[in-house]
């Protein structure tokens, strides 16, 4: 199984400054109001991450973060293994807030600490369940090639089903576009671990 890229080694030089910091609710407008209140509403219950920079497009905010509700809570995919391809995301976007956020996650759906670690520091993946060999190989080689072979969409069809698949690939594209605008927004990564691989450039 072909291990992620090499993490890039980091200098120890501070982050670039956040380019779109949390906004003054004093200056919210009516639509940024209710975006935020729906938000709030629902399981994630505040404002943070991704959705401070979401906040400047509060349809966009709306409308995202009610499919990646359904995605992240919801989708045909067990949770593990959603959460495994959360990780992969985020590691293949260099995106410290995501892989932050959701390592803690993933180890209490199931993944051992130890793949985590190899998976972030771009080593070969140690011991790993049939399932997550799956879920690996279908997320890394559509991440890098833009496509899937026959081979590793017949053993995601059979694990997952058709459902499973397009859900699999809709997590992706959910935690890519997030990934994006945290990337670009330089949102802060929150306090914990040493990250295991250096930032996106301009980080």
């Amino acid at each position: 199984m072909p291990a992620m890229p090499p993490a890039v080694p980091t200098d120890g030089a501070p982050s670039a400054p956040d380019r779109m910091p949390p906004l003054a609710e004093t200056g919210w407008s009516d639509a940024q109001r209710q975006a935020v209140q729906e938000l709030c509403a629902g399981p994630r219950g505040g404002l943070r991450g991704p959705f401070v920079p979401l906040l400047r497009s509060p349809e966009l905010l709306n409308r995202s973060q009610r499919l990646g509700e359904y995605l992240r809570y919801h989708a045909a995919v067990p949770e593990r293994l959603r959460e495994f391809a959360i990780l992969i995301a985020a590691r293949h976007w260099r995106q410290g807030y995501e892989w932050q956020v959701h390592v803690p996650f993933a180890i209490r759906a199931g993944l051992a600490p130890g793949l985590v670690a190899a998976l972030g520091a771009g080593d070969a993946l140690p011991g790993l369940a049939d399932d997550e060999s799956v879920i690996f190989g279908f997320c890394t080689e559509l991440l890098r090639t833009q496509a899937v072979s026959d081979a590793n969409y017949a053993r995601a069809l059979a694990l997952l089903g058709e459902a499973g698949v397009v859900d699999l690939c809709a997590v992706l594209g959910y935690y890519a576009l997030l990934a994006m605008v945290l990337n670009v927004a330089r949102t802060p990564v929150p306090a914990g671990p040493q990250l295991p691989f250096a930032p996106a450039a301009g980080q």
